[in-house]
């Protein structure tokens, strides 16, 4: 396993949904459908709600080098 790093922060919300809808749609020939989107996007927001609510706090570590250089969408 890889040692954690050193500096820990919270994560975004919009950051964790994304991503959380990213990998409910990730290699799914429903992936490219507009509803699939959505649906990911709302299951997402729900499943952060349910982990904020249970008092989940999810942590992000620093970015790595040079991903400071990337716009954010």
């Amino acid at each position: 396993m890889s040692e954690a790093p050193e500096k820990l922060i919270p994560a975004r919300r919009d950051d964790l949904i994304a991503t959380l809808a990213f990998a409910l749609t990730r290699d799914s020939r429903l992936a490219k459908a507009q509803a699939a989107e959505l649906t990911a996007s709302i299951v997402a927001e729900r499943i952060i709600d349910r982990l904020e609510a249970s008092g989940y706090v999810v942590m992000q570590g620093s970015p790595a080098p040079g991903a400071g250089d990337r716009p954010r969408s």
